[in-house]
């Protein structure tokens, strides 16, 4: 691989990143993943698609939480990104989101990323760190991932029910 750097986020990346998020979680949260998904709870999550609601978010999140996110770097051009969050009161850190360009996947950005996000959770005093996704076939290669980093799976049910 070319030379990686995980640098703080910078702004002027901003519209990168929200291409990335479009691009990374296509295989996510495309239809054929969200087949799993009642069909109301999708159009309760996102009304106008989950590419909106998807950019929305992350564009909300760069705004507020800039601090919380980190950037991997290819030789300059964004490969990937992460965002934490620190809970005190659980003596724990939260990777937030990760994405990492489909082109880059299987390349250790992924695990460099984790790996740069629990050294800060580390410095910031806390004793562990949790992620979530879900069980679905296009969260798969993210589990093996997490599974290969040391992360202990705890299984969780969501339930939905349509009150219309």
């Amino acid at each position: 691989m070319s030379q990686l750097h995980i640098v703080p986020y910078d702004d002027s990346y901003r519209d990168e990143v929200l291409s990335l998020t479009i691009v990374a979680w296509a295989s996510v949260l495309g239809s054929a993943n969200l087949d799993q998904l009642p069909r109301f709870a999708y159009d309760a999550f996102y009304p106008e698609g989950w590419q909106a609601r998807q950019t929305s978010d992350v564009a909300e999140l760069l705004a507020t939480e800039p601090d919380n996110i980190s950037l991997a770097l290819v030789d300059g051009k964004l490969a990937g990104f992460i965002g934490i969050r620190i809970h005190p009161k659980d003596s724990m850190g939260e990777i937030h989101i990760i994405a990492v360009a489909p082109d880059r996947q299987r390349q250790g950005v992924g695990r460099m990323l984790l790996a740069h996000a629990e050294g800060l959770i580390r410095d910031a005093g806390m004793k562990m760190v949790m992620l979530e996704t879900t069980g679905d076939a296009g969260h798969e290669a993210a589990r093996r991932t997490y599974e290969a980093a040391r992360y202990t799976p705890w299984p969780i049910s969501r339930y939905f029910k349509n009150l219309e």
